[in-house]
Formats: structure tokens, sequence, C-alpha cells
């Protein structure tokens, strides 16, 4: 049976050994100016345990929901935000066209992107975008625990997508454009703070490599590991633009005498934030049964 990560034995510890460091809020920046993040409504797919959700909000003036298949993640998320709900990218909880952009950071690697990718632009209205946040393949050959766990680099480089692969993608999931922003950086970690993280098996490639290799590169380290530790991450920010036509009601939308009423309705959705952008669910012999609603109307913007 295949090795597969297991996040929920992650969640307690998951801040304290991947904690916002200078190098997580200059990624944090670029995210917020590539993607124009600002003020947007936002779903963060794969969110963890929503440090980027909750810094979305608080730093970015964004409104956001998040999204992640691990209930023990959403436990620990729901700490900092409300409207985090558990479930999969590939069958999204939210109405079509809801969102004005989606973010994921470090995720993508872990969806079905055949199925994960078009809901993405399913939640996504004309112009949105999706801003997805993974490691260049640059990363991997000099990633610091490269020589201490020799299996890790080539696990990494077949779980992670190569950008201009995933540019495809997404231009076959139905996104009009997409384009690449590359960052490096560089920082250290002192040897305790390297230790640590590797104790703690602080990145789900551990749980993909055999018991020996992780004793004997456990092992390797608290006997090699200088101090401070050299820390290179290599990023690519893919970012994709949504178009569809106009609908008739839209296009009926723009004159004049609607305006007041496409207003009304728009502030009365967002009179529950926490709720409205959700899919209403249904209760019946069959179970649980989630349905689709039209998206709620869009105030028309000048040309």
């Amino acid at each position: 049976m295949p090795r597969v990560p297991d996040f929920g034995a992650r969640a307690a510890r998951y801040d304290e050994l991947r904690p916002a460091d200078a190098s997580w809020w200059e990624l944090f920046e670029l995210l917020i100016r590539e993607g124009d993040l600002r003020g947007r409504r936002i779903l963060e797919v794969g969110c963890g345990t929503g440090q980027l959700a909750a810094a979305l909000a608080e730093r970015a003036g964004a409104r956001v929901w998040a999204l992640d298949a691990e209930p023990a993640m959403v436990e620990q998320a729901r700490t900092r935000l409300s409207t985090v709900k558990v479930g999969r990218a590939e069958s999204l909880p939210f109405r079509d066209g809801w969102f004005e952009r989606v973010v994921l950071r470090l995720a993508v690697h872990l969806l079905d992107r055949t199925h994960a990718l078009p809901e993405l632009r399913r939640v996504l209205g004309s112009g949105g975008r999706a801003v997805i946040a993974t490691f260049d393949p640059t990363h991997f050959g000099g990633f610091w625990l490269a020589q201490l766990f020799p299996g890790l680099e080539a696990i990494d480089r077949a779980r992670f997508p190569l950008p201009r692969a995933l540019e495809g993608e997404l231009r076959a999931a139905g996104f009009a454009a997409t384009r690449v922003v590359r960052l490096s950086q560089r920082h250290e970690l002192s040897r305790e703070e390297a230790l640590a993280r590797i104790r703690g098996r602080h990145i789900s490639t551990f749980d993909l490599l055999d018991e020996d290799e992780l004793r004997a590169g456990t092992e390797r380290a608290e006997r090699e590991l200088p101090d401070p530790v050299a820390v290179r991450l290599e990023w690519a920010v893919v970012i994709a633009r949504a178009w569809r036509p106009r609908l008739a009601v839209e296009q009926s939308a723009v004159r004049w005498q609607e305006l007041p009423r496409v207003a009304a309705v728009r502030a009365a959705s967002y009179s529950r934030p926490d709720t409205y952008p959700f899919k209403p669910v249904q209760r019946g012999r069959e179970g649980v049964r989630m349905t689709t609603h039209a998206p709620a109307p869009t105030i028309p913007v000048a040309p």
C-alpha cells in the first residue's frame, strides 16, 4: 500500500515547526502584490492551520474563506478564522463565480489536479485569478535536507508539478492566461531549530521515506549539522486569470435603473459572510446532497 502524508498528526505542532518567519512574510507580500489580493474576496484552498488566511484578512483587508481536507488542520485554523470549512479541492462546496481570488500555498502538489483545477475556475468570477505558490524545480537539489535524506529530492520532484506543466493544466481547466513569478530566498536556522524540525517531521515528505532512511538521516543530522544551517528556498508563483462571457441577465443589469436593486441584493448577501458562499445542503432519503445555486449578482462596473 503506498504511503500517504499524515497531516492530522502534524496539526498540533505545525505552526511551532513551521513559523511565519521573515521568508514567510516576504512570500506573503509577493502574493499580495502579484495576485492583487488586497481587499479581495478570497478562497484559500489547502489552508492548513490558517496562517495565510488569517494574515490575508488582518493585513490585506481581504474577506477570506478557507478550506482543508484534514479536520485536525481545520480545527486549528478555526482558532484564527471562523470562515473555515472541511472539504476537498476536487469538489469545492462553494457557489459558482463567488470569489475574486483563489489562493494555494504549497498545496497544489497534493491535489488531483484534473478535477481540482476546473473547480478553482468554477468558483472564480469573471476576471478572477488563481494564485498558486509552489516550489520551482531548482529548489529540490539545494534544499538543506536533501543531503541528509537522499530519497527526498526524487520524491518531491515527482510530487511537485513543473511550473510550465501547471500553466498548461490551468489553461486546459478553462483559465485564459497564465504567468509565473519566481522568488529566491536565503536564510538561516540555528542547529537546534533544524534538529527540532527533523525530529518533528515538519514536512509531509518525511512520511514518504522509509524508516531506515529516516533513522539514518536523523542520526547523521545529530552528528554533522553545522550551526547555523543555511536554507535556500526557490519559489514559483503561478498566476492564472479567469474570463467568462457576460450573461444576458448581467447585461440587463447594466441599465442604471437596475443598479440600486443589484446593490441591495449584494448588501443583503454580505450580511451573512460566514455562510452565504457555501452551497446549501439538502437532506433526504439518499443522505446529504450538495446543491448548486446561481451566484449572487455582481454590481456592474463601467468599462
